[in-house]
């Protein structure tokens, strides 16, 4: 089986409709028929924590319908269902998704169809539908560990999707907006059970992702087990829910200084400050035991918006230790304060 494009992660599974996920064109005949074993594959990517969506040319309301007739519309996130080129249905879907190009699989009958997505977006991978039964072993569709953030991906995004909507309607700046949210982060050493969604979070953040480096289970628990080391977890909710553990902070304690190793949050809170109130946290509680606080901060294509993180909470390029690596520093005095509607939960979450 082979997808044209690379290996890379999968994140998000974007179907077509007709002749693809179902057999038949619903414009043509209403009693169209989901393709065999194709019902086992969504309910396992769903499973897997994958992303699915639609980019069909049919007509949304018919098309709805049937959808929820095969009692599979709520497996969708943000279905792109119209008249558009299907490279700007997809597009629009990245942009709300809020993931890279690189992490998202098109599957479609036509080849015109791939094409023309390829054409317009090169990043994507794509399929043939004729290979979907092949899907479940494709190495990109296959996350090494299954955790309970990943089994409810597709809830926190509908969560989500009810945040936005009371968003749109809130008359008001951002900062009055997230004061009626009721945010509550919960920001704790790590115990072994955080493991499997700490290293999940290394090898999928890249956005706000300060170092780039990617610790394996075995190394993450002996940093939990060291005092040379914290390794802080960052969880969220607020009135509309959970939105699971979205961040970490691997610090080295040394002599005068806690040394900020690595430092990523999920691109989902990205509007939330989740990764400001987590540095201003670990910073604040530093400053109880060192003289000075470092960051290491390895730029890619991606992750200028932790540089911008860094410098608007006060810290300076100390030093350039190779040609990839910067090292930030912060005197820990003048801290920038937490937002007074932030409430911080230092004890283990455990979700209800």
């Amino acid at each position: 089986m082979s997808s044209e494009g690379n290996t890379k992660e999968i994140k998000c599974v974007v179907w077509d409709l007709d002749d693809t996920l179902w057999d038949g064109i619903l414009l043509e005949d209403d009693h169209v028929q989901l393709k065999e074993g194709i019902l086992e594959i969504i309910n396992e990517l769903d499973r897997r924590g994958i992303i699915q969506s639609l980019a069909s040319k049919n007509n949304y309301g018919p098309t709805m319908e049937k959808l929820k007739e095969l009692h599979i519309d709520h497996y969708f996130i943000y279905p792109e269902i119209n008249w558009n080129p299907k490279s700007k249905s997809i597009e629009n879907l990245y942009l709300r998704l809020n993931i890279g190009l690189d992490t998202i699989l098109f599957i479609d009958d036509q080849e015109f169809e791939r094409q023309e997505v390829k054409m317009a977006l090169p990043q994507i991978q794509c399929l043939d539908a004729k290979e979907y039964e092949g899907l479940l072993t494709m190495p990109g569709l296959n996350p090494e560990n299954i955790t309970e953030d990943a089994q409810k991906r597709r809830e926190f995004y509908f969560i989500d999707l009810a945040r936005k909507e009371e968003e749109q309607k809130f008359v008001g700046t951002p900062e009055e907006f997230l004061a009626t949210l009721g945010l509550r982060y919960h920001i704790y050493e790590a115990q072994e059970g955080d493991i499997p969604r700490a290293y999940e979070l290394l090898k999928r953040t890249n956005r706000l992702n300060a170092a780039n480096r990617i610790y394996e289970p075995d190394e993450l628990k002996h940093f939990i087990a060291s005092d040379e080391y914290k390794l802080y977890i960052c969880a969220l909710e607020d009135k509309f829910g959970s939105y699971g553990k979205i961040g970490l902070a691997l610090v080295r304690i040394e002599a005068e200084c806690w040394h900020v190793n690595q430092f990523a949050v999920s691109c989902r809170v990205i509007s939330r400050g989740a990764a400001d109130t987590l540095l201003i946290f670990i910073m604040q509680e530093a400053q109880k035991h060192a003289q000075y606080l470092l960051a290491d901060y390895i730029p890619t294509e991606k992750n200028k918006q932790i540089y911008l993180i860094y410098k608007t909470n006060g810290l300076k390029e100390e030093e350039k230790v190779a040609d990839r690596q910067f090292i930030f520093k912060h005197p820990l005095w003048d801290l920038k304060k937490m937002p007074g509607y932030i409430i911080i939960d230092d004890h283990h979450y455990c979700e209800a």
